[in-house]
């Protein structure tokens, strides 16, 4: 078993009042490898994070189920960039 596995990222940052959205989120960048997320360069464009994911609607929102809210790219970077954070996988 991984490091990773044994990690509940889907609950970070602990403490924070969180909905089944930012849940959502987290747990969708729990479920992405450790290669993909390397990849990540903060300097992208949001057309090239959005290409780079691969996940996104037609509308720029990050396509989940059952969520409460959606989730734009500005949201979906800043949480990314923390969840590779707790990951230990900042370049």
């Amino acid at each position: 078993m991984m490091v990773r596995d044994k990690i509940e990222y889907e609950h970070l940052p602990a403490g924070m009042a969180m909905d089944e959205t930012d849940y959502g989120l987290r747990y969708y960048l729990t479920e992405l490898s450790d290669e993909h997320l390397m990849q990540y360069d903060p300097a992208w464009t949001d057309e090239e994070v959005i290409a780079w994911d691969d996940n996104f609607t037609e509308d720029g929102n990050l396509f989940l189920v059952c969520c409460e809210r959606d989730i734009d790219i500005a949201e979906f970077r800043a949480v990314l960039e923390e969840h590779i954070e707790f990951r230990g996988l900042t370049k």
